[in-house]
């Protein structure tokens, strides 16, 4: 079999394409909440994580954060269980309105090809991107810098919620 070069597609399913686009075009009135058109509600991140994974993390104003993953994989509801990853999703969706003027304003959501994380901010005048490549992260604005540990937070905290999830089902098999 040929190795993947990082400049290839990430093989995706349909269903993980339609999740993502409904991720990404998510509209604010569901937040029932008043919001300015430039304030961002919602944070979505294209994460690869090894050669043929790419992760999306959707996190929203209100605290949800949900993964899905290439292949139609998906971790959700946690939110609805675990504070703590509240907390650390209202963080990163607060915080990433420092970042939106680093952003540009765009209306197609291609994947990403190679290392380099997409990441969509959702406002109520449009959907913005940037690109943070984690290799040289610490090169990057403090802004892109704030939004990039706090992404990293809000995973450390789904994978929290993932483990605690497997130990209340195993104790339950048990």
């Amino acid at each position: 079999m040929a190795r993947r070069s990082p400049l290839d597609r990430y093989s995706v399913t349909q269903k993980y394409i339609m999740t993502r686009g409904q991720a990404i075009t998510f509209p604010s009135k569901y937040f029932k909440m008043k919001l300015r058109p430039d304030e961002v509600y919602g944070v979505v991140v294209d994460i690869p994580m090894a050669s043929s994974v790419l992760t999306t993390m959707v996190s929203f104003i209100n605290g949800a954060t949900n993964l899905y993953f290439n292949m139609g994989g998906e971790y959700s509801g946690a939110s609805q269980r675990y504070v703590n990853l509240v907390q650390a999703t209202r963080t990163l969706v607060l915080y990433a309105n420092n970042l939106l003027p680093q952003c540009q304003k765009v209306k197609s959501y291609d994947l990403p090809k190679g290392n380099v994380n997409y990441v969509y901010l959702l406002t109520n005048n449009g959907v913005y991107r940037t690109e943070i490549l984690p290799a040289t992260i610490a090169q990057e604005s403090p802004e892109k810098r704030g939004v990039f540990n706090l992404y990293q937070k809000v995973l450390v905290e789904v994978r929290s919620c993932q483990l605690k999830d497997q130990q209340a089902s195993g104790k339950k098999q048990g």
